[in-house]
């Protein structure tokens, strides 16, 4: 199957997954539990995840995926040729608070690179799409990142790991980004913040995530103009697209600044010790 094929018959598994996250929303009529004590899970993230799963297997039988709550063994990221990667609703909490900061997460990564991603947000009628080397699209129409240069005007995202015990270290970060930058935003889906930076709502984004939560939203950015990256070297073994320790994704001519900032913070933080 043909990427731009692969691209449409994402778009529509998404859309599908998207419906029937809103009625779920609708009814009200769906379990909460934690998973590794901490993180939120409702039994809509699983029904969801198992319609895309079927919808894949439906047209593309026997292709490897990695997805949130089915199939999140993330050794397949390091071997696979090819593999979809799946957030079945990304912004859990969100979506069990009644807010509408919610997604459906689908990218295709193919010989280690992100080749195609959708990002669908239901309550906000937004379908984000990008094809490798062909750009990103809003609803079809194309978008861009902000070509901001000056970091004093910027408006930052990011997020926070479920452990509270993880969190503490990240202030440093936060308060670096509060001195230095216009504002912060968490908005609680990385893969809705990644597209805002992407259409330029949002001047930067910077947080540690799932292969599942970034996927998408990365190839969004960077095909809209977006610099991506990390602020530390990654692994071997992993590849880049699918490494989501210390991201950052930003406009261009903040991205070197920025990443200074960020471990500066880090180092202030070790020095504390």
């Amino acid at each position: 199957m043909l990427p731009q094929q692969r691209l449409e018959l994402a778009v529509t598994i998404a859309r599908d997954a998207g419906e029937k996250i809103i009625a779920a929303r609708q009814s009200q009529a769906f379990n909460q539990q934690l998973k590794h004590g901490q993180e939120l899970v409702t039994d809509v993230d699983v029904a969801v995840d198992t319609l895309i799963s079927q919808h894949l297997d439906a047209n593309l039988p026997g292709e490897l995926k990695l997805s949130e709550e089915l199939a999140p063994d993330r050794t397949v990221m390091g071997t696979a040729e090819a593999l979809w990667v799946i957030d079945p609703i990304d912004g859990t909490v969100n979506f069990a608070h009644g807010l509408r900061h919610v997604a459906v997460s689908i990218a295709w990564v193919s010989e280690g690179k992100t080749r195609l991603g959708v990002v669908h947000a239901p309550f906000l009628g937004e379908t984000y799409t990008a094809l490798y080397g062909q750009g990103a699209w809003c609803n079809g129409k194309p978008i861009h990142a902000s070509r901001t240069t000056n970091l004093q005007r910027c408006l930052v995202a990011t997020g926070f790991p479920y452990r509270r015990d993880s969190r503490p270290p990240l202030l440093r970060r936060l308060m670096a980004v509060l001195e230095h930058c216009q504002d912060v935003r968490r908005n609680g889906s990385a893969a809705l913040d990644l597209c805002d930076v992407a259409c330029g709502r949002l001047d930067a984004y910077y947080e540690s995530v799932s292969p599942w939560d970034f996927a998408a939203g990365v190839l969004i950015a960077r095909e809209a103009g977006a610099r991506t990256g990390h602020l530390y070297p990654c692994p071997s073994g992993i590849p880049e697209d699918l490494y989501g320790e210390n991201l950052l994704i930003s406009a261009p001519e903040i991205h070197a600044e920025l990443g200074d900032l960020l471990r500066a913070a880090d180092a202030d933080e070790l020095n504390s010790y």
